[in-house]
C-alpha cells in the first residue's frame, strides 16, 4: 500500500538524508522516499498497521534524527510544492513571522557591535563588546547546540559550528569568533533565501492546479465546485480565461485553448464541438460547455503533478552517491581536526595553540551543505524544467540515463509519422468498389489501429454491427471476420497467403491492406502516413551527436527504405516486416550493440514491451493514455520528435550542472584544508567554504530554470 506524508520542520537537506537513513531500517517499509524539497514522506507499507501507531513511530524516528520535524497526514491540495517556510538546519524564522523580525534585529545590532568592536583599540572594552556581538548573533546557534548535545549529537553543524567559535574565543580571537558567526548567519540566510526562490520558480512552473469547477446541473443552475468533487459525466462551463479543471469533450461553443502548460508550445490550439480537451488548458475566448471523461484524480493536470512530485522517489546514482557520501564526509573532517588539533602537536612540535587553531577550519567546513543541498535540487530543477517544456520525466534516474545515450530507436507510426492514415487508392479486383470497403470495413469494425480508423472513415458506406456474426484479430497480421454469412480476411498479403488465397499481383509500393472474401482475393487498399514536420529535424541532430538512429517498421522492405531515405536513416538501420512481438527481439539485438545505452521512442500503446525494454522508453504525444504513462519512463506531451533532442539536451545540461557543483564544492573544501593545515587559511575563509559555496552551488542548480532549451 503507497503511502504519502507531510514533513513539518524540515530544514536542512542533510537531515532529511538522516531521517530517510533511519526509516529505511524499518522492516515494515520499502521505497522510502524523504523529499526535502516537496517536504513529502512516501513509502510502500508491506503490512496492515493503525495508522496513527505507525505516525507516533516515525516522529519519534524524525524527532531523534532532528528535533522538531514530524510527519502529518497530506492536505487534500496538490498545486503546491509546500506551504511550509523552508530553511536550512537553523529556521531563522521559526515560523513567525514576528519572531523573524525580531531575529534579523538581534542580528543587525550584532553586527553593528561587530564593526564598532573592530574600530576600537586593543582593549578589554573591545572584547566585551566583540563577545557580545558574538553572542547576540549566535545565540540560537549555541542553544541548539546544547539541546543537540543533551541527545548525543556530537556530529550536528550547531554543534561543531559552536566549537569552533568557542574554541576561537578561548583563543582570544574575538573579532575573528564573532565575525565568523554573523557570516555564517548572513551565509545561511542567502543559502536559504536562494533554495526558496529555486522551489518557489519550480512551484510557479508547476502552477496548474485548477482552484474550480464551474458545474451545470439539470436544470441549468451552476454551482462552483472543487474539480476533486466532479463526477463524470458531469456539464462543465469554462469562461474565458479560466483553467480547464478536468479532462472531458466539449459539448457546446468554440474557442482556443492554450496547451503551453501542459505541452510547452505557445500557439494556442482550436476547441470545437466533439474535441477532447485536456485538463490544465486555459481557455482563451470563448465560453465553453465541456462534459467530463475522467475524474479529477485520472485528468492530466492531477497526473502530472503527481509524476513531477514522484519523482523523486526515483533517485538519481548522483544522489544516492551524494546521500551515501554525506554519512562519512563530516566524521571523516572532524576526525581529521581531531587528529591536527592534538595529534600533530603531541607528536611533533608540542605547539597546541598553533595547530587547535588550525583544526577549527577543518570544524567550519565538516557540513556537506553545498553538495546535500545542490545536487537533489538540480535535479528537481531539472525535472520541473522538463515538465514546463512539455517532457514528463519519471524520475532522477532517467534523466541520469539520458547523459549516456548512443543510439535512439524509432517506432516509425505516430513518431516518425503522424499516424493519421488516409486512403489514397482503391484497387477492385472483383465486384465493385462499394462492395470491396463494405467488406474491408466489417473486417476492421472494431480495429483501434489507425490504419482500420482510415479504412472505417473513408466513403460513405454504412454497415451493421449485428451483421457482423465473428470476429478474430490476429495482431501485426489482420482481422478475419464473419460477416452476412460470408468469411472475410482483411490484412496484410501475408496473412492473405497463411490461407492459401493467391494474390496475384505484383508486391506493391506504399501501405496496402489486401481483402478477401470465401477464400477469394477481391481487392487490395493503398493507404498513407504522413512524415512530421520535424522527423528529418531531429534524426540529423541525432546524427550530428554521434547516435545511431534505427527505425522499425510493419511495413515491406521497398517502402521502408524509401521512408528511410526521406529521413535519412541509413539502410542498414531500417528494420522492416516487423510484427509487434519481433519488436522485442530486434530491439534486443540492437541493445547488444550499444556501448552507452538505448532509447525506444514509441506511441505508449502498442509498444509496452518494448518501452520496458529500452534503457529508456518515451512515449510521445499519449498525455491522456493510462498506458503510456505507466510504460513510459519519459512522456512527451505533444507529437513533436524535436523534444526527443530536447530531452537530450536537458539531461546532459543537468550532468554538467552536477558536475559543477560537486567538483566546486569539493575543490574549495579540499583546498581550504589544505592551507588551513599550511596555516595560510583562516576561519574567514573556512565559512566561505561551508555556506559561501552552497549559496553559490545553490544559484548554479537553479540557473536549469532559466535557461531556454
Amino acid at each position: 500500500m503507497k503511502k504519502e506524508y507531510e514533513i513539518e520542520n524540515l530544514h536542512c537537506g542533510g537531515c532529511a538524508s538522516k531521517i530517510q537513513y533511519e526509516l529505511d531500517k524499518l522492516a515494515e517499509l520499502e521505497g522510502v522516499n524523504v523529499d526535502f524539497y516537496t517536504k513529502k514522506l512516501k513509502f510502500i507499507l508491506k503490512e496492515e498497521v493503525n495508522e496513527d501507531e505507525l505516525i507516533e513511530k516515525l516522529n519519534k524516528i524524525a524527532d531523534k534524527v532532528e528535533p522538531g520535524t514530524y510527519f502529518k497526514k497530506v492536505k487534500n491540495d496538490d498545486s503546491k510544492l509546500s506551504e511550509d517556510e523552508d530553511t536550512h538546519e537553523h529556521n531563522h524564522s521559526h515560523g513567525n513571522e514576528l519572531i523573524s523580525k525580531l531575529d534579523l534585529i538581534i542580528l543587525t545590532i550584532g553586527i553593528t557591535l561587530f564593526v564598532v568592536g573592530l574600530t576600537l583599540p586593543k582593549s578589554l572594552q573591545k572584547d566585551i563588546i566583540l563577545i557580545i556581538a558574538y553572542g547576540l548573533s549566535g545565540y540560537d546557534i549555541l542553544l541548539n547546540a546544547l539541546k543537540n548535545l543533551k541527545r548525543g549529537k556530537f556530529l550536528d553543524e550547531n554543534f561543531l559550528m559552536s566549537i569552533a567559535t568557542v574554541g576561537a574565543l578561548a583563543l582570544g580571537d574575538f573579532g575573528e569568533a564573532a565575525g565568523v558567526m554573523i557570516f555564517y548567519k548572513i551565509g545561511e540566510f542567502f543559502q536559504d533565501m536562494a533554495v526558496n526562490n529555486s522551489k518557489k520558480s519550480i512551484e510557479k512552473l508547476m502552477s496548474i492546479k485548477p482552484e474550480f469547477a464551474n458545474v451545470k446541473d439539470k436544470n441549468g443552475i451552476i454551482e462552483m465546485m472543487n474539480p476533486s468533487k466532479v463526477k463524470v459525466g458531469d456539464i462543465l462551463i469554462i469562461k474565458p480565461g479560466e483553467r480547464v479543471p478536468l479532462d472531458g469533450v466539449i459539448v457546446s461553443g468554440t474557442t482556443t485553448l492554450d496547451k503551453s502548460a501542459l505541452t510547452g508550445e505557445s500557439v494556442p490550439v482550436i476547441g470545437e464541438v466533439g474535441s477532447e480537451i485536456l485538463s490544465g488548458s486555459i481557455n482563451i475566448n470563448g465560453t465553453i460547455e465541456v462534459k467530463t471523461t475522467k475524474i479529477y484524480s485520472q485528468s492530466t493536470v492531477s497526473r502530472i503533478i503527481d509524476m513531477v512530485q514522484s519523482a523523486g522517489s526515483k533517485k538519481a546514482h548522483a544522489e544516492k552517491f551524494i546521500t551515501k557520501f554525506a554519512r562519512y564526509y563530516t566524521p571523516l573532517v572532524v576526525f581529521m581536526a581531531i587528529l591536527i588539533g592534538f595529534g600533530v602537536p603531541l607528536f611533533y612540535d608540542g605547539n597546541f595553540k598553533l595547530w587547535f587553531s588550525r583544526a577549527l577550519i577543518f570544524l567550519v567546513i565538516s557540513c556537506p551543505c553545498a553538495l546535500v543541498l545542490s545536487v537533489p535540487l538540480t535535479f528537481f530543477s531539472s525535472i520541473g524544467k522538463g515538465s514546463k517544456d512539455g517532457i514528463l520525466i519519471k524520475g532522477g534516474n532517467y534523466l541520469e540515463r539520458l547523459k549516456n545515450i548512443d543510439t535512439v530507436v524509432f517506432d516509425k507510426t505516430g513518431t516518425l509519422t503522424k499516424g493519421s492514415f488516409k486512403v489514397t487508392k482503391v484497387e477492385v479486383i472483383k465486384g465493385s468498389e462499394k462492395r470491396l470497403m463494405e467488406y474491408a470495413k466489417a473486417g476492421e469494425f472494431y480495429s483501434n489501429h489507425p490504419i482500420g480508423k482510415a479504412i472505417l472513415n473513408y466513403g460513405d458506406v454504412e454497415i451493421s454491427e449485428w451483421d457482423i456474426q465473428g470476429h478474430n484479430e490476429k495482431a501485426g497480421y489482420g482481422v478475419n471476420a464473419l460477416y452476412s454469412g460470408k468469411e472475410i480476411l482483411v490484412g496484410s498479403r501475408k496473412f492473405l497467403e497463411s490461407h492459401n488465397i493467391n494474390v496475384e499481383l505484383p508486391e506493391a509500393f506504399g501501405t496496402v491492406v489486401y481483402v478477401a472474401v470465401d477464400s477469394e482475393f477481391i481487392g487490395r487498399i493503398f493507404v498513407e502516413d504522413e512524415i512530421k514536420e520535424n522527423s528529418r529535424k531531429t534524426i540529423d541532430e541525432l546524427k550530428s551527436q554521434g547516435i545511431d538512429v534505427y527505425m522499425l517498421t510493419g511495413d515491406n522492405k521497398k517502402t521502408g527504405k524509401h521512408i528511410g531515405d526521406i529521413l535519412g536513416i541509413d539502410e542498414d538501420k531500417v528494420c522492416t516486416n516487423l510484427l509487434p512481438q519481433d519488436k522485442v527481439s530486434k530491439l534486443e539485438e540492437i541493445k547488444s550493440k550499444s556501448k552507452k545505452g538505448t532509447i525506444f521512442v514509441g506511441d505508449g500503446i502498442n509498444d509496452a514491451p518494448v518501452l520496458a525494454m529500452a534503457d529508456i522508453g518515451i512515449s510521445m504525444g499519449k498525455l491522456g493514455s493510462d498506458i503510456a504513462i505507466e510504460s513510459s519512463d519519459i512522456v512527451l506531451m505533444n507529437d513533436d520528435p524535436y523534444k526527443i533532442i530536447e530531452a537530450l539536451h536537458l539531461g546532459q545540461r543537468n550532468n554538467q550542472v552536477v558536475l559543477e557543483n560537486v567538483g566546486f564544492a569539493l575543490g574549495v573544501k579540499i583546498v581550504v584544508m589544505i592551507l588551513g593545515v599550511l596555516g595560510i587559511a583562516n576561519l574567514w575563509l573556512a565559512i566561505f567554504a561551508d555556506v559561501g559555496v552552497s549559496v553559490l552551488a545553490v544559484l548554479n542548480a537553479s540557473k536549469i530554470l532559466s535557461k531556454k532549451n
